[in-house]
């Protein structure tokens, strides 16, 4: 597929925002405010390939869906474990 990488689905704008973190390991709020599933069509090149000149993940979502990712700082949930202790087993 030439470096490119492609996804069609039938999904909700929710659905796509975790697509979206998970290919971009960050998070990504939808913040739409659309409901609904709808047919969504999208290719980009992943990461930087200069020698396989395509749009950015970023500039695909733009042109091709007119969805904009903004970088925002912001309230993330997180679990931290910050001590363990082992119980023992009887053998």
């Amino acid at each position: 597929m030439n470096g490119r990488a492609a996804m069609r689905s039938e999904e909700s704008i929710a659905q796509l925002a975790q697509m979206l973190a998970n290919q971009l390991h960050q998070a990504v709020i939808d913040a739409t405010g659309l409901s609904g599933k709808y047919e969504i069509g999208l290719t980009w090149v992943p990461g930087d390939a200069p020698d396989n000149p395509g749009p950015t993940i970023f500039a695909a979502l733009q042109e091709q869906l007119g969805l904009k990712l903004e970088s925002k700082k912001g309230m993330v949930e997180i679990l931290v474990v910050d001590h363990v202790e082992k119980t023992p087993t009887e053998n």
